[in-house]
Protein backbone atom coordinates (compact mmCIF):
# COMPACT_ATOMS: atom_id res chain seq x y z
CA UNK A 1 0.00 0.00 0.00
CA UNK A 2 1.05 3.44 -1.15
CA UNK A 3 1.70 5.87 1.35
CA UNK A 4 -0.91 8.10 -0.12
CA UNK A 5 -3.30 5.26 0.26
CA UNK A 6 -2.09 5.06 3.57
CA UNK A 7 -2.94 8.26 4.45
CA UNK A 8 -6.21 8.04 3.11
CA UNK A 9 -7.40 5.03 4.97
CA UNK A 10 -5.93 6.48 8.04
CA UNK A 11 -8.54 9.55 7.29
CA UNK A 12 -11.21 7.18 6.30
CA UNK A 13 -11.03 5.23 9.52
CA UNK A 14 -11.12 8.46 11.72
CA UNK A 15 -13.89 9.90 10.43
CA UNK A 16 -15.90 6.23 10.55
CA UNK A 17 -14.47 6.28 14.55
CA UNK A 18 -16.11 9.76 15.06
CA UNK A 19 -19.17 9.10 13.07
CA UNK A 20 -19.84 5.85 15.09
CA UNK A 21 -19.42 7.91 17.94
CA UNK A 22 -22.05 10.42 17.55
CA UNK A 23 -24.43 7.64 16.26
CA UNK A 24 -23.96 5.55 19.26
CA UNK A 25 -25.45 8.51 21.39
CA UNK A 26 -28.30 9.21 19.18
CA UNK A 27 -29.22 5.04 18.58
CA UNK A 28 -27.06 2.98 21.15
CA UNK A 29 -29.51 -0.39 20.51
CA UNK A 30 -28.41 -0.06 16.81
CA UNK A 31 -24.94 -1.66 15.35
CA UNK A 32 -23.50 2.46 14.91
CA UNK A 33 -20.31 0.73 12.89
CA UNK A 34 -22.67 -0.30 10.14
CA UNK A 35 -24.76 2.38 9.84
CA UNK A 36 -21.65 4.68 9.92
CA UNK A 37 -19.87 2.94 7.07
CA UNK A 38 -23.24 3.65 4.99
CA UNK A 39 -23.49 7.52 5.82
CA UNK A 40 -19.35 7.78 4.93
CA UNK A 41 -20.17 5.39 1.52
CA UNK A 42 -23.58 8.02 0.80
CA UNK A 43 -21.92 11.24 1.97
CA UNK A 44 -18.39 10.63 -0.14
CA UNK A 45 -19.35 7.97 -2.93
CA UNK A 46 -15.75 9.71 -4.28
CA UNK A 47 -13.26 9.27 -0.77
CA UNK A 48 -11.12 11.29 -3.11
CA UNK A 49 -13.69 14.33 -1.64
CA UNK A 50 -12.70 13.59 1.91
CA UNK A 51 -10.22 15.27 3.68
CA UNK A 52 -8.09 14.46 7.13
CA UNK A 53 -8.21 15.76 10.07
CA UNK A 54 -5.33 18.26 9.93
CA UNK A 55 -6.50 19.89 6.89
CA UNK A 56 -9.99 21.60 8.42
CA UNK A 57 -8.39 24.05 10.02
CA UNK A 58 -6.76 25.35 6.79
CA UNK A 59 -10.17 25.75 5.02
CA UNK A 60 -10.97 29.29 4.40
CA UNK A 61 -14.44 29.39 6.03
CA UNK A 62 -14.91 33.88 5.76
CA UNK A 63 -13.90 37.04 5.72
CA UNK A 64 -14.68 40.23 5.66
CA UNK A 65 -15.69 40.43 2.39
CA UNK A 66 -18.40 37.86 2.44
CA UNK A 67 -21.80 39.26 2.76
CA UNK A 68 -25.15 37.24 2.16
CA UNK A 69 -28.74 38.50 0.48
CA UNK A 70 -31.79 36.61 1.02
CA UNK A 71 -34.67 35.71 -0.82
CA UNK A 72 -37.49 33.48 -2.15
CA UNK A 73 -36.65 32.29 -5.50
CA UNK A 74 -39.81 33.54 -6.90
CA UNK A 75 -39.30 37.00 -4.99
CA UNK A 76 -38.76 38.99 -8.59
CA UNK A 77 -40.75 38.16 -11.87
CA UNK A 78 -40.55 38.91 -14.95
CA UNK A 79 -43.52 37.68 -17.66
CA UNK A 80 -42.41 34.62 -19.70
CA UNK A 81 -39.22 33.71 -17.89
CA UNK A 82 -38.31 30.98 -14.76
CA UNK A 83 -38.24 33.23 -11.74
CA UNK A 84 -35.06 31.50 -10.66
CA UNK A 85 -33.65 32.95 -13.81
CA UNK A 86 -34.60 36.17 -13.21
CA UNK A 87 -32.92 35.96 -10.06
CA UNK A 88 -29.94 35.80 -11.45
CA UNK A 89 -30.34 38.54 -13.75
CA UNK A 90 -30.82 40.77 -10.91
CA UNK A 91 -28.23 39.37 -9.07
CA UNK A 92 -26.16 40.22 -12.10
CA UNK A 93 -27.03 42.91 -13.47
CA UNK A 94 -27.69 44.68 -10.45
CA UNK A 95 -26.05 43.17 -7.72
CA UNK A 96 -22.66 41.81 -9.19
CA UNK A 97 -20.00 40.98 -7.16
CA UNK A 98 -20.80 43.38 -4.28
CA UNK A 99 -23.00 40.86 -2.41
CA UNK A 100 -20.84 37.68 -2.77
CA UNK A 101 -23.42 35.11 -1.08
CA UNK A 102 -26.92 34.17 -1.32
CA UNK A 103 -29.54 32.29 0.51
CA UNK A 104 -32.50 31.08 -1.64
CA UNK A 105 -35.31 30.15 0.67
CA UNK A 106 -36.95 26.85 0.16
CA UNK A 107 -37.56 26.38 -3.87
CA UNK A 108 -38.85 22.90 -3.75
CA UNK A 109 -42.66 21.52 -4.43
CA UNK A 110 -44.66 22.29 -1.15
CA UNK A 111 -48.14 22.55 -0.17
CA UNK A 112 -47.83 25.52 2.56
CA UNK A 113 -46.02 28.19 4.97
CA UNK A 114 -44.20 29.83 1.71
CA UNK A 115 -42.19 26.49 0.69
CA UNK A 116 -41.28 25.28 4.39
CA UNK A 117 -44.03 22.78 4.03
CA UNK A 118 -41.95 20.41 1.57
CA UNK A 119 -43.47 17.36 -0.66
CA UNK A 120 -40.19 16.42 -2.24
CA UNK A 121 -36.92 17.53 -1.15
CA UNK A 122 -35.08 16.45 -4.53
CA UNK A 123 -36.97 18.45 -7.02
CA UNK A 124 -36.85 22.55 -7.56
CA UNK A 125 -40.65 23.82 -7.91
CA UNK A 126 -41.32 23.37 -11.19
CA UNK A 127 -43.16 26.94 -11.09
CA UNK A 128 -39.60 28.30 -10.43
CA UNK A 129 -37.27 26.30 -12.60
CA UNK A 130 -34.98 23.75 -12.09
CA UNK A 131 -31.91 22.31 -11.00
CA UNK A 132 -29.99 24.03 -13.80
CA UNK A 133 -31.11 27.11 -12.74
CA UNK A 134 -29.83 26.85 -9.11
CA UNK A 135 -26.06 25.54 -10.52
CA UNK A 136 -26.03 28.61 -12.42
CA UNK A 137 -26.40 30.75 -9.51
CA UNK A 138 -24.51 28.55 -7.54
CA UNK A 139 -21.75 29.26 -10.12
CA UNK A 140 -21.60 32.93 -9.71
CA UNK A 141 -22.69 33.05 -6.11
CA UNK A 142 -21.80 31.27 -2.71
CA UNK A 143 -25.12 29.24 -2.88
CA UNK A 144 -27.27 28.99 0.80
CA UNK A 145 -30.28 26.41 0.97
CA UNK A 146 -32.58 25.07 3.32
CA UNK A 147 -32.39 21.92 5.15
CA UNK A 148 -36.00 21.96 6.11
CA UNK A 149 -35.42 19.16 8.57
CA UNK A 150 -37.88 18.75 11.60
CA UNK A 151 -40.42 18.52 9.07
CA UNK A 152 -42.14 17.42 5.74
CA UNK A 153 -45.58 18.28 3.52
CA UNK A 154 -49.00 16.14 4.71
CA UNK A 155 -48.71 15.90 0.74
CA UNK A 156 -45.44 14.44 0.23
CA UNK A 157 -45.09 10.57 -0.50
CA UNK A 158 -43.47 9.64 2.73
CA UNK A 159 -46.73 11.21 4.13
CA UNK A 160 -48.60 9.51 2.27
CA UNK A 161 -46.87 6.06 2.65
CA UNK A 162 -47.75 7.02 6.48
CA UNK A 163 -50.99 6.84 6.06
CA UNK A 164 -51.54 3.81 3.99
CA UNK A 165 -48.69 1.92 6.18
CA UNK A 166 -46.14 2.02 3.69
CA UNK A 167 -42.20 1.40 4.51
CA UNK A 168 -40.06 3.62 4.46
CA UNK A 169 -42.44 7.04 5.62
CA UNK A 170 -44.48 4.55 7.80
CA UNK A 171 -42.01 5.42 10.56
CA UNK A 172 -40.86 8.55 9.49
CA UNK A 173 -43.16 10.83 11.60
CA UNK A 174 -43.54 11.25 15.65
CA UNK A 175 -46.80 10.68 17.11
CA UNK A 176 -48.11 10.67 20.17
CA UNK A 177 -51.19 9.97 22.57
CA UNK A 178 -53.31 12.71 23.21
CA UNK A 179 -53.54 11.84 27.25
CA UNK A 180 -49.12 12.06 27.58
CA UNK A 181 -47.65 14.57 29.55
CA UNK A 182 -46.96 17.04 26.76
CA UNK A 183 -47.79 20.27 29.83
CA UNK A 184 -44.07 21.51 29.24
CA UNK A 185 -43.39 21.38 25.41
CA UNK A 186 -42.41 24.63 24.31
CA UNK A 187 -44.71 25.87 21.86
CA UNK A 188 -44.04 28.41 18.95
CA UNK A 189 -47.58 28.65 17.60
CA UNK A 190 -50.90 28.88 18.79
CA UNK A 191 -52.33 25.97 17.42
CA UNK A 192 -52.62 22.08 18.55
CA UNK A 193 -49.39 20.37 19.28
CA UNK A 194 -51.13 16.84 17.88
CA UNK A 195 -52.64 16.49 14.70
CA UNK A 196 -55.17 13.71 14.45
CA UNK A 197 -55.07 11.55 11.09
CA UNK A 198 -57.05 7.87 9.83
CA UNK A 199 -54.55 5.83 8.66
CA UNK A 200 -53.96 2.07 7.61
CA UNK A 201 -53.46 0.97 11.18
CA UNK A 202 -56.40 3.00 12.96
CA UNK A 203 -56.01 6.59 14.25
CA UNK A 204 -52.96 8.31 14.53
CA UNK A 205 -51.95 11.60 16.41
CA UNK A 206 -48.62 12.65 14.48
CA UNK A 207 -46.86 16.29 16.19
CA UNK A 208 -46.72 19.08 14.18
CA UNK A 209 -44.91 22.00 15.77
CA UNK A 210 -45.84 24.37 13.32
CA UNK A 211 -49.16 23.57 11.40
CA UNK A 212 -51.29 20.63 10.49
CA UNK A 213 -50.09 20.64 6.98
CA UNK A 214 -46.26 20.54 8.55
CA UNK A 215 -46.04 17.02 10.31
CA UNK A 216 -42.92 16.65 12.56
CA UNK A 217 -40.09 13.61 11.43
CA UNK A 218 -39.24 10.75 13.99
CA UNK A 219 -35.92 11.02 14.06
CA UNK A 220 -35.36 8.08 16.45
CA UNK A 221 -35.39 6.35 13.58
CA UNK A 222 -31.63 6.57 12.14
CA UNK A 223 -33.26 5.44 8.70
CA UNK A 224 -34.74 8.52 8.37
CA UNK A 225 -31.12 10.50 9.03
CA UNK A 226 -29.66 8.41 6.44
CA UNK A 227 -32.71 10.13 4.26
CA UNK A 228 -31.27 13.32 5.04
CA UNK A 229 -27.86 12.41 4.49
CA UNK A 230 -28.59 11.57 1.11
CA UNK A 231 -30.20 15.15 0.86
CA UNK A 232 -27.37 17.10 1.92
CA UNK A 233 -25.03 15.29 -0.76
CA UNK A 234 -27.70 15.62 -3.68
CA UNK A 235 -27.52 18.85 -2.47
CA UNK A 236 -23.74 19.59 -2.47
CA UNK A 237 -23.91 18.08 -5.99
CA UNK A 238 -25.95 20.68 -7.12
CA UNK A 239 -23.41 23.55 -5.69
CA UNK A 240 -25.14 24.68 -2.71
CA UNK A 241 -21.95 25.37 0.29
CA UNK A 242 -24.40 26.50 2.98
CA UNK A 243 -26.87 24.62 5.15
CA UNK A 244 -29.50 26.53 6.46
CA UNK A 245 -30.85 24.19 9.41
CA UNK A 246 -34.61 24.97 9.21
CA UNK A 247 -36.54 24.73 13.06
CA UNK A 248 -33.70 21.98 14.24
CA UNK A 249 -34.27 23.11 17.43
CA UNK A 250 -37.34 21.08 18.10
CA UNK A 251 -35.63 18.19 15.51
CA UNK A 252 -35.68 15.23 18.42
CA UNK A 253 -38.78 15.07 21.15
CA UNK A 254 -39.56 13.28 24.26
CA UNK A 255 -42.80 12.87 25.95
CA UNK A 256 -42.45 14.32 29.35
CA UNK A 257 -39.59 17.03 28.69
CA UNK A 258 -39.64 20.56 26.68
CA UNK A 259 -38.97 18.71 23.17
CA UNK A 260 -37.02 21.73 22.30
CA UNK A 261 -32.72 22.19 22.53
CA UNK A 262 -32.68 18.11 23.34
CA UNK A 263 -29.33 16.67 23.65
CA UNK A 264 -29.92 14.34 20.91
CA UNK A 265 -30.61 17.24 18.79
CA UNK A 266 -27.02 18.50 19.52
CA UNK A 267 -25.78 15.34 18.20
CA UNK A 268 -27.24 15.46 15.10
CA UNK A 269 -25.53 18.77 14.77
CA UNK A 270 -22.68 17.33 15.69
CA UNK A 271 -22.72 14.50 13.50
CA UNK A 272 -23.72 16.68 10.09
CA UNK A 273 -20.52 19.09 11.21
CA UNK A 274 -17.93 15.96 11.35
CA UNK A 275 -19.21 15.35 7.57
CA UNK A 276 -19.10 18.72 6.33
CA UNK A 277 -15.42 19.76 8.08
CA UNK A 278 -14.78 16.57 5.93
CA UNK A 279 -14.98 17.41 3.13
CA UNK A 280 -13.20 18.59 0.25
CA UNK A 281 -15.31 21.54 -0.41
CA UNK A 282 -16.41 24.21 2.07
CA UNK A 283 -19.34 23.59 3.77
CA UNK A 284 -21.05 25.81 6.08
CA UNK A 285 -24.21 24.82 9.19
CA UNK A 286 -26.26 27.48 10.21
CA UNK A 287 -28.77 26.82 12.36
CA UNK A 288 -32.37 28.19 12.64
CA UNK A 289 -32.98 28.65 16.29
CA UNK A 290 -35.48 31.52 16.80
CA UNK A 291 -35.24 31.40 20.54
CA UNK A 292 -34.00 33.13 23.78
CA UNK A 293 -30.42 34.04 23.39
CA UNK A 294 -28.46 32.28 25.90
CA UNK A 295 -30.14 29.59 24.33
CA UNK A 296 -29.28 30.41 20.81
CA UNK A 297 -25.78 30.46 22.03
CA UNK A 298 -25.45 26.82 22.34
CA UNK A 299 -25.65 25.74 19.04
CA UNK A 300 -21.95 26.41 18.94
CA UNK A 301 -21.27 23.50 20.99
CA UNK A 302 -17.65 23.06 21.86
CA UNK A 303 -16.82 24.67 18.19
CA UNK A 304 -18.24 21.57 16.82
CA UNK A 305 -21.80 22.08 16.19
CA UNK A 306 -22.91 25.19 14.33
CA UNK A 307 -20.65 27.23 11.97
CA UNK A 308 -22.95 30.24 11.85
CA UNK A 309 -25.70 31.21 13.87
CA UNK A 310 -28.36 33.47 13.86
CA UNK A 311 -27.65 36.72 16.07
CA UNK A 312 -31.99 36.73 16.35
CA UNK A 313 -31.53 39.18 19.55
CA UNK A 314 -30.66 41.70 16.75
CA UNK A 315 -33.50 42.70 15.05
CA UNK A 316 -36.09 43.34 18.01
CA UNK A 317 -33.16 45.51 20.02
CA UNK A 318 -31.97 47.53 16.85
CA UNK A 319 -35.95 47.99 16.37
CA UNK A 320 -36.18 48.54 20.10
CA UNK A 321 -32.93 51.20 20.10
CA UNK A 322 -34.08 53.07 16.91
CA UNK A 323 -37.18 53.48 18.28
CA UNK A 324 -36.63 54.56 21.63
CA UNK A 325 -33.49 56.90 21.13
CA UNK A 326 -32.37 54.49 23.70
CA UNK A 327 -29.40 51.83 23.12
CA UNK A 328 -29.11 50.41 26.45
CA UNK A 329 -30.01 47.20 25.64
CA UNK A 330 -28.62 46.67 22.30
CA UNK A 331 -25.75 47.84 24.26
CA UNK A 332 -26.18 44.77 26.39
CA UNK A 333 -26.23 42.47 23.42
CA UNK A 334 -22.84 43.08 22.39
CA UNK A 335 -21.56 43.14 25.51
CA UNK A 336 -22.91 39.74 26.24
CA UNK A 337 -22.75 38.11 23.51
CA UNK A 338 -19.85 35.98 23.44
CA UNK A 339 -16.35 36.39 20.67
CA UNK A 340 -16.99 33.74 18.38
CA UNK A 341 -14.10 30.99 18.50
CA UNK A 342 -12.48 29.69 15.44
CA UNK A 343 -14.28 28.22 12.84
CA UNK A 344 -17.28 29.70 13.82
CA UNK A 345 -19.35 33.23 13.94
CA UNK A 346 -22.57 35.07 14.00
CA UNK A 347 -24.95 35.48 10.96
CA UNK A 348 -26.07 39.35 11.72
CA UNK A 349 -29.40 40.71 9.91
CA UNK A 350 -32.28 43.03 10.39
CA UNK A 351 -35.11 41.11 9.25
CA UNK A 352 -35.98 38.08 6.91
CA UNK A 353 -38.89 36.33 5.03
CA UNK A 354 -40.39 35.59 8.76
CA UNK A 355 -41.33 38.02 11.36
CA UNK A 356 -38.58 39.88 14.30
CA UNK A 357 -39.16 37.44 16.84
CA UNK A 358 -39.75 38.48 20.03
CA UNK A 359 -38.77 35.10 21.57
CA UNK A 360 -35.02 36.37 21.84
CA UNK A 361 -36.13 39.26 23.56
CA UNK A 362 -36.89 37.40 26.63
CA UNK A 363 -34.62 37.91 29.66
CA UNK A 364 -33.45 40.94 27.48
CA UNK A 365 -36.00 43.29 27.26
CA UNK A 366 -38.56 43.99 30.02
CA UNK A 367 -42.04 43.79 29.15
CA UNK A 368 -42.65 47.26 29.69
CA UNK A 369 -40.17 47.95 26.40
CA UNK A 370 -42.02 44.90 24.34
CA UNK A 371 -45.30 46.39 25.17
CA UNK A 372 -43.95 50.37 23.79
CA UNK A 373 -42.94 48.87 20.46
CA UNK A 374 -45.62 46.67 19.64
CA UNK A 375 -47.70 49.94 20.27
CA UNK A 376 -45.49 51.53 17.42
CA UNK A 377 -45.31 48.76 15.14
CA UNK A 378 -49.13 48.25 15.05
CA UNK A 379 -49.66 52.24 14.62
CA UNK A 380 -46.61 51.72 11.44
CA UNK A 381 -48.81 48.84 10.01
CA UNK A 382 -47.75 46.59 11.09
CA UNK A 383 -49.22 43.27 13.20
CA UNK A 384 -48.32 40.70 15.87
CA UNK A 385 -48.46 37.17 15.55
CA UNK A 386 -49.10 34.64 18.87
CA UNK A 387 -47.66 32.06 20.26
CA UNK A 388 -49.11 29.69 22.88
CA UNK A 389 -47.18 28.91 26.52
CA UNK A 390 -47.37 26.78 29.20
CA UNK A 391 -51.35 26.53 30.24
CA UNK A 392 -52.48 27.54 27.04
CA UNK A 393 -51.77 31.12 27.19
CA UNK A 394 -51.01 33.17 24.05
CA UNK A 395 -48.10 35.26 23.98
CA UNK A 396 -46.67 37.71 21.05
CA UNK A 397 -44.06 35.56 19.19
CA UNK A 398 -42.97 38.07 16.59
CA UNK A 399 -43.61 41.41 14.71
CA UNK A 400 -44.79 41.32 11.25
CA UNK A 401 -43.90 43.99 9.51
CA UNK A 402 -41.35 45.45 6.69
CA UNK A 403 -38.57 46.69 7.74
CA UNK A 404 -37.95 49.67 6.32
CA UNK A 405 -41.61 50.04 7.38
CA UNK A 406 -40.27 49.42 10.95
CA UNK A 407 -37.90 52.68 10.57
CA UNK A 408 -40.44 55.04 9.36
CA UNK A 409 -40.98 56.89 13.17
CA UNK A 410 -40.18 56.40 16.87
CA UNK A 411 -42.81 56.29 19.76
CA UNK A 412 -43.80 59.73 18.81
CA UNK A 413 -44.97 58.65 15.40
CA UNK A 414 -43.81 58.76 11.88
CA UNK A 415 -41.16 61.50 11.10
CA UNK A 416 -38.92 62.55 8.05
CA UNK A 417 -35.80 60.68 9.02
CA UNK A 418 -37.30 57.12 7.40
CA UNK A 419 -34.25 56.42 4.96
CA UNK A 420 -31.72 57.93 7.29
CA UNK A 421 -33.24 55.71 10.36
CA UNK A 422 -33.29 52.62 8.50
CA UNK A 423 -29.82 53.18 7.06
CA UNK A 424 -28.35 53.42 10.71
CA UNK A 425 -29.83 49.87 11.09
CA UNK A 426 -27.55 48.87 8.27
CA UNK A 427 -25.10 50.43 8.89
CA UNK A 428 -24.88 48.83 12.48
CA UNK A 429 -25.30 44.83 11.49
CA UNK A 430 -22.65 45.88 8.70
CA UNK A 431 -20.14 46.53 11.98
CA UNK A 432 -20.45 43.74 14.40
CA UNK A 433 -18.78 40.92 14.56
CA UNK A 434 -19.95 38.19 11.94
CA UNK A 435 -21.29 37.73 8.57
CA UNK A 436 -24.12 40.33 7.49
CA UNK A 437 -26.88 38.82 5.08
CA UNK A 438 -30.38 41.21 4.21
CA UNK A 439 -33.16 40.52 3.03
CA UNK A 440 -34.19 41.48 -0.73
CA UNK A 441 -37.41 43.42 0.71
CA UNK A 442 -34.72 45.64 3.26
CA UNK A 443 -32.80 45.99 0.24
CA UNK A 444 -35.43 46.92 -1.75
CA UNK A 445 -37.12 49.14 0.49
CA UNK A 446 -40.66 47.49 0.19
CA UNK A 447 -43.55 48.65 1.91
CA UNK A 448 -46.19 46.18 3.65
CA UNK A 449 -47.86 43.82 1.98
CA UNK A 450 -51.32 43.92 2.71
CA UNK A 451 -53.27 42.38 -0.11
CA UNK A 452 -50.38 39.54 0.96
CA UNK A 453 -51.92 39.44 3.99
CA UNK A 454 -55.29 39.42 3.02
CA UNK A 455 -54.78 36.72 0.37
CA UNK A 456 -52.87 34.16 2.28
CA UNK A 457 -54.30 34.84 6.00
CA UNK A 458 -50.79 34.67 7.32
CA UNK A 459 -49.49 38.39 9.03
CA UNK A 460 -45.91 37.06 7.85
CA UNK A 461 -46.87 37.69 4.44
CA UNK A 462 -46.74 41.36 4.55
CA UNK A 463 -42.79 40.96 4.21
CA UNK A 464 -43.10 38.09 1.29
CA UNK A 465 -44.23 40.01 -1.61
CA UNK A 466 -43.48 39.58 -5.25
CA UNK A 467 -41.77 42.31 -7.33
CA UNK A 468 -42.09 43.24 -11.08
CA UNK A 469 -38.40 43.31 -12.56
CA UNK A 470 -39.30 46.00 -14.89
CA UNK A 471 -40.83 47.95 -12.21
CA UNK A 472 -37.88 47.43 -9.61
CA UNK A 473 -35.21 48.35 -12.30
CA UNK A 474 -36.77 51.39 -13.35
CA UNK A 475 -36.89 52.70 -9.57
CA UNK A 476 -33.08 52.02 -9.29
CA UNK A 477 -32.50 53.93 -12.19
CA UNK A 478 -33.88 56.81 -10.66
CA UNK A 479 -32.03 58.34 -7.91
CA UNK A 480 -34.82 60.16 -6.81
CA UNK A 481 -37.28 57.19 -5.34
CA UNK A 482 -36.83 55.78 -1.97
CA UNK A 483 -35.84 52.19 -3.83
CA UNK A 484 -32.57 53.25 -5.72
CA UNK A 485 -31.42 55.70 -2.16
CA UNK A 486 -31.75 53.11 -0.30
CA UNK A 487 -29.87 50.08 -2.80
CA UNK A 488 -26.97 52.89 -3.45
CA UNK A 489 -26.74 53.56 -0.47
CA UNK A 490 -26.55 49.93 1.10
CA UNK A 491 -24.16 48.85 -1.64
CA UNK A 492 -22.09 51.92 -1.21
CA UNK A 493 -21.62 50.98 2.95
CA UNK A 494 -21.19 46.89 1.77
CA UNK A 495 -18.07 47.90 -0.53
CA UNK A 496 -16.67 50.23 2.18
CA UNK A 497 -16.75 47.47 4.69
CA UNK A 498 -15.18 45.01 2.44
CA UNK A 499 -11.85 46.20 1.93
CA UNK A 500 -11.59 46.73 6.02
CA UNK A 501 -9.73 44.02 7.59
CA UNK A 502 -11.18 44.84 11.43
CA UNK A 503 -14.48 43.87 10.27
CA UNK A 504 -13.30 39.99 9.88
CA UNK A 505 -16.19 37.74 11.32
CA UNK A 506 -13.73 36.98 13.92
CA UNK A 507 -12.22 40.36 14.53
CA UNK A 508 -12.14 41.47 17.83
CA UNK A 509 -14.93 43.48 18.76
CA UNK A 510 -15.17 45.53 22.18
CA UNK A 511 -18.74 47.68 22.83
CA UNK A 512 -17.84 51.66 23.89
CA UNK A 513 -19.25 53.36 26.92
CA UNK A 514 -20.86 56.09 25.76
CA UNK A 515 -23.04 58.58 25.87
CA UNK A 516 -27.24 58.18 25.96
CA UNK A 517 -28.08 58.04 22.42
CA UNK A 518 -24.80 56.93 20.98
CA UNK A 519 -24.08 53.20 20.09
CA UNK A 520 -20.55 52.17 19.57
CA UNK A 521 -18.41 49.49 18.94
CA UNK A 522 -14.61 49.12 18.63
CA UNK A 523 -13.33 46.60 16.05
CA UNK A 524 -9.43 45.32 15.63
CA UNK A 525 -8.07 43.61 13.25
CA UNK A 526 -6.76 39.97 13.72
CA UNK A 527 -3.02 40.97 12.40
CA UNK A 528 -3.56 44.29 15.37
CA UNK A 529 -3.31 46.71 12.03
CA UNK A 530 -6.46 48.42 11.56
CA UNK A 531 -8.93 49.91 14.34
CA UNK A 532 -12.33 50.93 13.50
CA UNK A 533 -14.54 52.96 15.89
CA UNK A 534 -18.18 52.26 14.21
CA UNK A 535 -20.23 54.94 15.94
CA UNK A 536 -24.23 55.55 15.59
CA UNK A 537 -26.40 58.49 17.02
CA UNK A 538 -29.65 56.35 17.49
CA UNK A 539 -31.67 59.22 18.28
CA UNK A 540 -33.56 62.40 16.53
CA UNK A 541 -31.39 64.60 17.54
CA UNK A 542 -28.06 66.20 17.16
CA UNK A 543 -25.37 64.36 19.48
CA UNK A 544 -21.76 65.65 20.37
CA UNK A 545 -19.08 63.05 20.40
CA UNK A 546 -16.01 63.57 22.22
CA UNK A 547 -12.98 61.37 20.44
CA UNK A 548 -11.22 62.34 23.40
CA UNK A 549 -13.21 59.83 25.55
CA UNK A 550 -13.06 56.93 22.07
CA UNK A 551 -9.22 57.04 22.70
CA UNK A 552 -7.98 57.64 18.88
CA UNK A 553 -4.32 56.66 19.13
CA UNK A 554 -2.39 59.74 18.61
CA UNK A 555 0.34 59.41 16.12
CA UNK A 556 -1.94 57.56 13.29
CA UNK A 557 -4.17 59.15 11.17
CA UNK A 558 -7.67 58.62 10.66
CA UNK A 559 -10.66 59.14 8.26
CA UNK A 560 -14.14 58.06 8.38
CA UNK A 561 -14.93 55.82 5.85
CA UNK A 562 -18.36 56.64 5.35
CA UNK A 563 -17.58 59.98 4.32
CA UNK A 564 -13.98 59.65 3.46
CA UNK A 565 -13.08 62.58 5.54
CA UNK A 566 -10.11 63.24 7.65
CA UNK A 567 -10.47 63.80 11.01
CA UNK A 568 -8.13 66.43 12.15
CA UNK A 569 -8.41 66.73 15.59
CA UNK A 570 -8.80 63.61 17.67
CA UNK A 571 -9.20 65.36 20.98
CA UNK A 572 -11.96 67.28 19.65
CA UNK A 573 -15.92 67.32 19.86
CA UNK A 574 -17.42 65.62 16.61
CA UNK A 575 -21.07 66.13 15.23
CA UNK A 576 -23.16 63.27 15.07
CA UNK A 577 -26.76 64.67 13.01
CA UNK A 578 -29.63 62.53 13.69
CA UNK A 579 -29.32 58.61 13.10
CA UNK A 580 -25.80 59.38 11.46
CA UNK A 581 -22.90 56.70 11.35
CA UNK A 582 -19.20 56.93 11.42
CA UNK A 583 -16.79 54.36 10.45
CA UNK A 584 -13.32 56.11 12.29
CA UNK A 585 -10.45 53.94 11.04
CA UNK A 586 -6.54 54.05 11.07
CA UNK A 587 -6.15 52.99 7.64
CA UNK A 588 -7.63 55.24 4.68
CA UNK A 589 -10.44 54.17 2.81
CA UNK A 590 -9.86 53.73 -0.82
CA UNK A 591 -10.48 56.28 -2.62
CA UNK A 592 -9.02 58.61 -0.05
CA UNK A 593 -11.22 61.61 0.26
CA UNK A 594 -9.20 63.92 1.54
CA UNK A 595 -11.70 66.52 2.92
CA UNK A 596 -11.88 67.02 6.85
CA UNK A 597 -14.77 66.25 8.75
Amino acid sequence: MTEAAMNDRATIDHLLQRVTAHLGVLYPDHDCEALAERIVDLFWPDKSQMIPRSEIADKHLWDESDVAMITYGGTIRSEGERPLRTLHRFLKQHIGQTIGAVHILPFFPYSCDDGFGVIDYLTVDEELGDWSDIEAIAADYRLMADLVINHGSSKSVWFQQFLSGEAPGKDYYYTADPAADLGQVVRPRAHPLLTPFRTASGDRHVWSTFSSDQLDFDFTNPELLIEFVKIIAAYIDHGIRIFRLDAVAFLWKKIGTPSINLDETHEIIRLLRTLMDHHAETLIIITETNIPNHENLTYFGNQNEAHVIYNFSLPPLLVHALLTGDALYLKRLTRSNPPALAGCTYLNFTASHDGIGLRPTEGVLPQGEVDQILVAIQSFGGRVSMRRGPGGTEKPYEMNISFFEAMQGTLDGPDEYQIERFMAAMAIMLALEGIPAIYIHSLLATPNGYEEVNRTGHNRSINRRQLDYDQITAKLADPETVEAQVFTRFLSLVEARKQQQAFHPNAVQFTLALPEGLFGIWRQSRERKQSIFAITNVTKEEKMLSLADINLIAGDQWWDLISGHIITDIEGDFSLSPYRTVWFSNVAPDPVQSSPA
